[in-house]
């Protein structure tokens, strides 16, 4: 009978979307994957980038900045909490999603598969940079080794290093912004609409543009700092007055000035001091 066709149709197609679907325990830990990616891990990823284009303004104002965030109640528990635990997650489970076969970028060659090839592999490019980055600096400082007064000589001195006359370091730095960047902006578009925000069409053509160029501006920001801190040049400066703009373009980090009104800090020194010579000793004394 067509009735008793239709209700085994149905019934079969039921049983295969069961059969097919993520258990509970997967599909939690996949939304919470996703919501770590944009909060808390996304928000500091912008604070980052801003924060540090303090740097733009010199020395000063960048260790300013530093002294005020040092200054911050519980800011050791508030980094680990907030930001290393959720990121080490969003990490290790995004390393676990990235190497399940899902992308058919040969078979099925839509521009958002090929996004989807490129959010993880940018995500494996990401998290090694930020492995990279936090052993360079957050993680000395939690062991005592470096003070955050050396953060901007170390910086100066690192992205300004060159080998055979080319900047490896600053390159290293751009590529990975970039990569973590475009990580984070491809990855709101998915958060969008695994989380229902964006459902229709429509709505997800205009989110893909949107997001797309809210990280162009962020990459900007990023890109800028490193460049700054590689060659002393400034794409825009910002909280400086354009008409003192031009007289504060530096070559060198050794030569940067600072924005009006912040007053400069005193010159790392990296090295210990030299021990000045011993006082020769006194003439013998004649009877």
């Amino acid at each position: 009978m067509p009735g008793t066709n239709d209700s085994g149709s149905a019934t079969s197609r039921q049983a295969a979307f069961v059969a097919h679907s993520p258990p509970a325990s997967r599909f939690v830990l996949r939304k919470l994957h996703s919501l770590s990616g944009v909060v808390p891990v996304g928000v500091f990823l912008v604070m980052h980038l801003w924060s540090t284009a303090v740097a733009l303004q010199g020395q000063g104002a960048f260790e300013r900045s530093m002294t005020e965030a040092r200054e911050a109640p519980y800011r050791s528990v508030v980094e680990i909490v907030f930001v290393m635990i959720p990121l080490a997650f969003h990490a290790l489970y995004g390393v676990k999603l990235g190497f399940e076969p899902r992308q058919n970028t040969g078979k099925y060659p839509y521009s958002r598969n090929w996004m989807y090839a490129a959010q993880r592999l940018t995500g494996i490019l990401a998290l090694g940079f930020i492995i990279w980055h936090v052993s360079e600096f957050w993680g000395p400082r939690m062991a005592g080794d470096m003070v955050e007064e050396a953060y901007y000589p170390t910086l100066c001195a690192n992205l300004s290093m060159t080998a055979y006359g080319i900047p490896w370091m600053a390159f290293a730095y751009l590529f990975g912004i970039a990569a973590t960047v475009f990580h984070f902006a491809n990855g709101l578009w998915g958060f969008c609409v695994s989380w229902g925000i964006t459902s229709s069409r429509r709505s997800q053509r205009i989110s893909a543009t949107v997001f797309g160029l809210a990280g162009l501006a962020l990459f900007a920001v990023g890109a800028n700092t490193a460049i700054y801190f590689a060659t002393g040049a400034r794409l825009a400066v910002l909280g400086v007055p354009a008409h003192t703009r031009t007289a504060q373009l530096t070559k060198t980090c050794a030569d940067i000035t600072v924005a009006p009104g912040v007053e400069a800090a005193p010159k790392i020194e990296l090295t210990k001091p030299a021990t000045p010579p011993s006082p020769p000793p006194p003439p013998p004394v004649t009877p």
